[in-house]
């Protein structure tokens, strides 16, 4: 077999070189794949996921509060919830009629509690034409008050406030700013 072979090779030498080539070639493909692995911990990810959401809260047969936004997500380990995409949230009175509105970039729901942070651009405008522009803010449930320690701009048909920390009813109707600055008109004064 081996004279067959060496006879056939010294005839063929070209037909030696392709198949030694062909070889090579196919030894030089084999393909050593490992398995991908994602290092993410299981409390990095959310229990729930949903998009373009909106969310009644109502209390004794009358709406208090409409939440909207783009996108939720739930961490049952924290019990909270993320929204992180075009945050809006309409506020009622006890007598379910609609008070103010508020606008934030994200927020941050305690399941628990049901208190919020609002993050990024947050604006609160009341029924009544006063507006509040901040960049963090927190809601109490409980006491349906709003504070923060970042600046804030409250402008009202009378005033233009600004400072560092406030807290004021859901309505803006009853408003306190910590460290103020601000600009009144000289009507306002005279009286």
């Amino acid at each position: 077999m081996n004279k067959i072979l060496t006879s056939i090779f010294k005839n063929n030498w070209l037909l030696f070189i392709i198949l030694v080539l062909v070889i090579l070639f196919l030894c030089s493909c084999e393909e050593k794949l490992k398995p991908s692995t994602i290092n993410l911990k299981s409390y990095e990810l959310p229990a729930q996921e949903s998009w373009n959401n909106e969310i009644i809260f109502s209390d004794s047969g009358f709406t208090r509060a409409i939440l909207k936004a783009g996108h939720i997500l739930y961490y049952s380990d924290k019990d909270e919830y993320l929204l992180n995409e075009s945050v809006k949230v309409d506020f009622f009175n006890k007598m379910g009629n609609h008070t103010s509105v508020l606008t934030s970039d994200s927020a941050k729901i305690d399941d628990k509690t049901k208190n919020m942070v609002a993050f990024g651009n947050v604006k609160v405008v009341s029924d009544s034409g006063v507006v509040l522009i901040t960049e963090e803010m927190r809601w109490n449930n409980s006491t349906r008050r709003i504070s923060g320690d970042k600046f804030v701009t409250i402008t009202s048909p009378k005033e233009t406030l600004q400072g560092y920390g406030f807290e004021s009813d859901q309505n803006l109707k009853d408003y306190v700013i910590k460290k103020v600055s601000g600009q009144v008109t000289a009507k306002e004064i005279i009286k």
